[in-house]
């Protein structure tokens, strides 16, 4: 009886999770499977189970092979690195500036993380008026200088903005994990630096950013698994336009699903996405583990 009961008890926890865990798990793995299986067949939107006509690997390959597929890797690729580079330098910046309590600290870090609060679809129909060649406020701060650029018209200027913007929002993220972490560091490793004599900018590049580097390793992946998969703003404020100089991976995959309605083609992009981020966050994580730098 005692060894029953003590089984049952150690068994409780799971039978009272198990139900969670599997709806979890089916929510999360059935998407999946369903979109690996649309990815052999040739699937068009509304069409019954009988008319999909078997490809195979042959979709990922002319998905791979097509140019538009490959401009809109190279723009998210270039827009992932530039946006993540500058979110982190503003937002370790940032951190190590109002670090210390000042007077009115607290209602400047409010403000700085209200954007992040804002919906993604929000933040593009307000940045897409922002820019608004016509009545944005942007070109009328511009006017005094005879300037009226077309921001959302013209290629290089597209995708300035959707950078711009999507540094306006997510910098406050990296401010608020940066700042999380700077506040958890042992100040007794700073007060050592400052007693031998180190400068501030010493022992921000040899205390503080080294302590750092395993949260920001894990911000850096966050941030760039986002940029990765960035829809939203980008469709809000120029749907991928002009031409495809702002069509980030992401965007090309929902019109490929619900524009065009090539299934097949959309879901084999997504699990080329799916591969990608897996691949990106294992070697990030396996390069900032901690356990491993210790067992060292």
């Amino acid at each position: 009886m005692q060894l029953g009961s003590g089984l049952d008890r150690r068994l409780t926890p799971y039978v009272f999770a198990a139900p969670a865990v599997l709806i979890m798990l089916f929510g999360l793995l059935y998407p999946v499977i369903e979109a690996f299986r649309l990815s052999f067949y040739e699937v068009r939107l509304g069409e019954p189970v009988t008319a999909q006509a078997f490809r195979g690997f042959a979709i990922f390959a002319e998905a791979l092979s097509d140019s538009s597929v490959r401009k809109s890797m190279a723009v998210t690729l270039q827009f992932s690195i530039i946006v993540v580079a500058i979110e982190m330098f503003l937002g370790v910046g940032l951190a190590l500036i109002l670090e210390k309590p000042l007077r009115g600290m607290m209602v400047f870090r409010t403000l700085l993380v209200l954007p992040m609060m804002i919906a993604p679809i929000c933040v593009g129909l307000i940045w897409r008026y922002m820019f608004d060649v016509n009545v944005g406020p942007i070109n009328s701060w511009l006017s005094v200088f005879a300037l009226k650029p077309a921001w959302l018209a013209e290629s290089g200027l597209a995708f300035f903005a959707i950078c711009v913007t999507d540094i306006w929002q997510f910098t406050p993220f990296v401010f608020i994990l940066a700042l999380a972490g700077l506040q958890g560091i042992d100040q007794s490793s700073v007060e050592a630096a400052k007693m031998d004599g180190a400068s501030t900018l010493q022992i921000i590049r040899y205390v503080k950013l080294p302590l750092l580097a395993p949260i920001l390793m894990i911000t850096i992946l966050m941030r760039v698994i986002d940029a990765l998969r960035g829809l939203e703003v980008v469709y809000a404020m120029t749907n991928g336009g002009p031409g495809l100089s702002t069509e980030l991976f992401s965007l090309h995959i929902y019109k490929s699903a619900f524009v065009t309605q090539r299934m097949g083609h959309s879901a084999a992009l997504s699990i080329c996405l799916l591969i990608v981020t897996t691949a990106l966050s294992a070697l990030l994580l396996m390069w900032s583990n901690p356990l491993r730098q210790k067992g060292r």
